[in-house]
């Protein structure tokens, strides 16, 4: 299959039926056509349309992920820490 047929079946591709990464990816893909290609208005549009869903997706997914490092930040009695406004402390991960 060549580039230009994988990115057109990639670009029809839901993305509740991505990886976080493949979504990633294909959005760094969009940004990089619409920069070097410099579409018409009707493709610019396609294309927009879909990084939309893609971050919509990213987001979520991020949201999710960081949900479940809260539930996971615990005390030593097990129970889930809460901070003075209700919600689950979180923890900036360290590189």
């Amino acid at each position: 299959m060549n580039v230009a047929k994988h990115e057109e079946k990639e670009a029809h591709t839901e993305p509740v039926k991505m990886t976080f990464e493949k979504a990633f990816e294909r959005l760094e893909s969009i940004l990089e056509q619409l920069n070097s290609q410099h579409p018409g208005l009707e493709d610019a549009l396609k294309v927009y349309e879909e990084a939309d869903r893609l971050i919509a997706y990213c987001n979520k997914k991020l949201n999710d992920a960081e949900r479940k490092v809260e539930t996971l930040i615990k005390n030593r009695n097990g129970q889930l820490q809460l901070g003075p406004d209700g919600k689950p402390i979180t923890q900036d991960f360290i590189s």
